[in-house]
Parts: C-alpha cells; structure tokens; sequence
C-alpha cells in the first residue's frame, strides 16, 4: 500500500522518512518529494509498505509530532493520468492550414 506523509520536516529526507516508517514493518520505498528548482523538500512525501505494515504504520504516524510538525498520514490516492498541463489545440478542421 502507498501512504502520503504530509506536514513534515523540511530536513527530513528519505532515509529519515524509511527510518520512521521501518518501526512498523518493512518499508519497500520511502521518498520525499522535493522541489524541481531549488531540490529543497517540499513537505511531503510518499511510503509503500505491505497492507498489513502500512496500516499500523498510518494508525501510530498520523498527528504525531515531528520536528514539531504534525505528521499527516494517510492512504495516497492514485495518480492522475495526463498530469499537469493545458495542451489542447486548436479545434476544427484541418488544424489552420491552407489546404489550396
């Protein structure tokens, strides 16, 4: 199961996030989800850990405090397909080319 952590520690990084969680089970994978420009955290990250492992580890992670950040913790929701971006084009036929 994959589990959003929010709310933490900006200095937390994955080793520290696999640490927390390893103290409910086997972690598969633990990333924080850092900032394309600048490589800083952004808060927030992501753990995968079997069902069982994952779901002690949300019941004694979520709203325990951190750092002094209140982790969040829940089941992450799926991704959304296409991700970020207009795209689109222009509508009718032909695509504006002059066919004559």
């Amino acid at each position: 199961m994959k589990l959003y952590v929010g709310n933490m520690p900006f200095g937390m990084g994955d080793a520290e996030l696999r640490t927390l969680f390893s103290q409910h089970g086997e972690v598969t994978s633990a990333n924080v989800i850092t900032d394309r420009d600048s490589g800083r955290s952004r808060g927030f990250g992501f753990v995968e850990m079997g069902d069982d492992d994952a779901t002690a580890a949300m019941d004694a992670l979520n709203e325990t405090e951190v750092e002094g950040r209140k982790l969040i913790v829940n089941k992450a929701k799926p991704r959304r397909e296409g991700g970020g971006g207009g795209g689109g084009g222009g509508g009718g036929g032909g695509g504006g080319y002059n066919r004559y």
